[in-house]
């Protein structure tokens, strides 16, 4: 059984518990609880996965906060990249995610992630971007060259 996690995870699985789910995720054991081998993946990382057609690919998932993932030939590197801090005080989570959208309205947060789709996309030499999450489909047709993940 495969879980996709909404936070950070380690080789035993959750590293911290996530900020909008309910606790008890940490040190749970999830092969005893479905009594079957369960692999825990960060979601993004998952997502991401679905979306590979090879090379070196940037994910982006825009949801509830900034899930992010490179697969660089075939090897999938969960990214943490909603923690990096941005304009005024906040995080990238914070201005690309669902609270972000609300904050700056949908034009302006569509520039916002204009805006970091370039810069990350040139600091990972990117091949390609997919965006993923609940956000992803406000995107569509803003931005040459990316592509809106399968779900």
């Amino acid at each position: 059984m495969s879980i996709g996690y909404p936070g950070m995870v380690g080789s035993h699985g959750p590293r911290s518990e996530p900020g909008n789910l309910g606790a008890g995720w940490v040190g749970f054991n999830f092969a005893v609880a479905f009594e079957r081998p369960v692999r825990v993946i960060n979601d993004a990382a998952m997502q991401a996965l679905g979306s590979y057609e090879g090379g070196r690919m940037l994910f982006l998932g825009l949801g509830t906060g900034l899930g992010s993932a490179l697969i660089a030939e075939n090897v999938i590197i969960p990214l943490e990249l909603g923690n990096l801090p941005y304009r005024d005080g906040g995080t990238l989570g914070q201005a690309l995610g669902k609270k972000g959208l609300e904050k700056l309205g949908k034009e302006a947060w569509i520039v916002a992630v204009q805006e970091m789709l370039a810069a990350l996309t040139s600091a990972f030499v990117a091949d390609y971007v997919v965006l993923g999450g609940g956000n992803a489909k406000k995107m569509k047709g803003q931005v040459t060259g990316v592509r809106l993940g399968t779900t």
